[in-house]
């Protein structure tokens, strides 16, 4: 059995991508192998304390989860908008368009809407 163990870390910018390949301890976790990786210098606005998270093919995961042979850590940036805030604006707009039922949320019904209009 060897005493290492290869595993890639990747951070992505809208421009651009950085992947990283790399053996380490078996012991290793998940922050060490970033320490070792050397992502941190190049990228200096990664920061763990305020905004970044990370993972393990795709599912979140701990600093201190230790890591398996062919495990790719990534390196998550922060939200530009919260999804959910974004959603109740889009909804919202799409009410006032006359787009979605404003008692429902959802498609308007044209029969519906029609039968509506005829009994005004």
């Amino acid at each position: 059995m060897s005493a290492e163990i290869n595993i890639e870390i990747a951070y992505a910018l809208p421009q651009k991508q950085t992947l990283l390949s790399l053996a380490v301890a078996v012991e290793t976790t998940v922050e060490e192998a970033i320490r070792q990786s050397g992502v941190l210098d190049m990228h200096p606005e990664i920061d763990f304390d305020k905004v970044n998270k990370v993972g393990i093919w795709s599912r979140a995961c701990k600093l201190s989860s230790p890591l398996k042979e062919g495990d790719r850590i990534e390196i998550y940036r922060a939200l530009i908008a919260d999804p959910k805030e974004v959603r109740k604006r889009r909804a919202a707009k799409a009410k006032e368009e006359g787009r979605a039922d404003k008692v429902t949320g959802g498609r308007v019904n044209a029969r519906r809407a029609s039968e509506t209009a005829a009994d005004t």
